[in-house]
Order: structure tokens, then C-alpha cells, then sequence
């Protein structure tokens, strides 16, 4: 059963150097969403840039909270752990957004749980909450090219066509997140998890 307190996180790192990377999609998703419900960022002792807010969603009260971690991917479980458990936010109720390296680059996918499938920003949550129950928002940025490693690949910037597909998963993954909160994530996986590929 779903509380009426969710915690919505886009993982990234932070810092001029990474702004628009491919493995900041988690932060880039979130400024949409923080556009949209015209949430403000605080510094969160250190750990995170935290936004609240408030939504009344078929009759009823939520509160939630929008984060970015400060801790950097591979610590993300550290803040997010901490927020989850000073506000006592059970992990059904963690919606991460992230990039993923096996969708193509502008491809998404909602999942309600599973392992890291090496990603270490997940893995680190998976640690700092003790589970793999929580919900991931995924944006798909490919496999690396031209004999670029996966480093140099996820701590890069899109280019040519790439952009248009990732500027459109964006708005996209925020559609989605809206949706689950608004219904449930099985309502949102049914309408925006593709068939065959979006």
C-alpha cells in the first residue's frame, strides 16, 4: 500500500564538470520535474539538494520530496538512505530516476525492482536501503562508440542526434513519474514501458 510520502531522486553527479552528462540524465530529469511542480532546491546537510512540495492527487493529500544527491553516483544510496529513513519513507515509495547504459541512447523504461545490473549508483542504494525494491525510472544512453570506455562514455555529453532523443526522454520519464504518482507504477509501466522500443 502506498504512503502519502514519496521521495522522487534523479542521480548524477554535481559540479560544473558533469552538468549535462550523460550520467547526470537522473538530475536533468528532475529539473523538469522541479520546473514543472515549481519545487525549490535547499541544500540538505550536505547530502542533497532537496525541494518540497505538495500535491492533491484524486482527492487526497501528498507530500513529497525531490532530490538530487550531492554525494556523488557511486554514494548515491547514502544520502538517499538517510532521507528515506529520517522522513520514514519506505522503498515502495523511492522513485529513482537514472540513466541506463543497455537501453538506447533516448529509450526508457520503469522497473519496480531488481539488482544494480552494474550500475553503481544503483548498487549504492540498493546498500543504503537494504533493498531492491524500489522503483527505477531508466533513460537509456547506449553503449559506448569509437573505442571510448564506459567512463569516458557515461562522464560525456551527448551529441548530434543523440541530443534530440535525450531532450525528448527527459520530458518523457517526467510524464512518467507523474503518472505513477498520480495512479500507480504498474497504471505507468502499462502505458509508458514500450513494447518494442519507443
Amino acid at each position: 500500500m502506498a504512503s502519502d510520502f514519496w521521495l522522487i531522486a534523479g542521480l548524477g553527479n554535481p559540479g560544473k564538470k558533469y552538468e549535462d552528462t550523460r550520467h547526470n540524465m537522473g538530475f536533468m530529469a528532475a529539473d523538469v520535474l522541479a520546473e514543472r511542480w515549481t519545487v525549490n532546491f535547499a541544500d540538505h546537510k550536505g547530502l542533497a539538494m532537496l525541494g518540497k512540495s505538495v500535491m492533491n492527487l484524486d482527492g487526497r493529500t501528498v507530500k513529497f520530496f525531490l532530490a538530487k544527491p550531492l554525494t556523488y553516483m557511486n554514494l548515491s544510496g547514502d544520502a538517499v538512505g538517510a532521507i528515506a529513513n529520517y522522513y520514514k519513507i519506505p522503498a515502495e515509495d523511492i522513485y529513482i530516476i537514472c540513466d541506463d547504459l543497455d537501453l538506447p541512447a533516448g529509450k526508457t523504461r520503469i522497473r519496480k525492482k531488481g539488482s544494480a545490473g552494474g550500475h553503481n549508483g544503483l548498487k549504492s542504494l540498493i546498500a543504503g536501503l537494504h533493498t531492491e525494491e524500489f522503483v527505477r525510472f531508466r533513460i537509456g544512453v547506449g553503449h559506448p562508440k569509437d573505442g571510448h570506455t564506459v567512463i569516458e562514455h557515461v562522464l560525456g555529453r551527448p551529441y548530434g542526434e543523440e541530443i534530440e532523443r535525450i531532450e525528448a526522454a527527459k520530458k518523457y520519464t517526467a510524464d512518467s513519474v507523474e503518472r505513477a504518482l498520480e495512479t500507480t507504477v504498474d497504471k505507468a509501466m502499462n502505458e509508458f514501458n514500450p513494447k518494442r522500443g519507443r
